[in-house]
């Protein structure tokens, strides 16, 4: 059975457990250590302050993560979020990828966020560290890319490329109505999914 739900603090290590292997096995991230619980839990408060952060089980085991934060930072982008999701690595390709990544949207649909935005590392040719499945599995969920910033991020002693990515999911109108914290939509909906 898969549930997808709020992530909660207690769920930090259990994301931490994911989020490592990627830090030290690919270049996916760009960061060269993984973070200490304690760093995780202060990420997690921050966004959920204002976004959701799901977490994705399957049989009662967590399997991967899925967050949205802040585009830029200003008030003009407030319709506007970068969006991020992280399976563990032995349950990717499994569809859960595309369940939480629904959920996620939804959520910040019902917000009233109009763009997402992803920010992908890709390599100029796939190698052991990076491929373009995270490319790949954006352009399948909607995406576009829509810029390419080249040689920006060094790891594992080699240069990797960055794109941005973009799916438009709501109208666009001339008077906006302002966007909802999610802690309030969570509420209002029973904080599952």
């Amino acid at each position: 059975m898969t549930v997808i739900r709020d992530a909660t603090m207690a769920d930090a290590g259990h994301i931490l457990e994911i989020y490592d292997y990627y830090v030290k096995n690919t270049a996916i991230t760009f960061e060269y250590d993984t973070p200490s619980v304690e760093e995780m839990k202060a990420r997690m408060e921050r966004t959920m302050r204002r976004y959701p952060y799901l977490i994705i089980e399957k049989d009662n085991v967590i399997q991967g993560y899925a967050y949205a934060g802040p585009f830029v930072g200003r008030a003009a982008y407030d319709w506007s979020c970068e969006t991020t999701v992280y399976l563990a690595y032995d349950a990717r390709r499994s569809g859960l990828g595309r369940k939480i990544y629904e959920a996620l949207e939804a959520d910040l649909r019902a917000m009233g966020i109009l763009n997402l935005y992803a920010c992908i590392a890709c390599p100029e040719v796939n190698d052991e560290y990076l491929t373009t499945n995270s490319a790949d599995f954006h352009a399948h969920m909607g995406f576009v890319k829509t810029g390419e910033f080249h040689k920006c991020g060094y790891k594992f002693g080699r240069w990797y490329n960055m794109i941005w990515m973009e799916k438009m999911i709501g109208k666009h109108g001339d008077r906006q109505t302002a966007v909802i914290d999610y802690p309030v939509i969570g509420k209002d909906k029973g904080g599952g999914h």
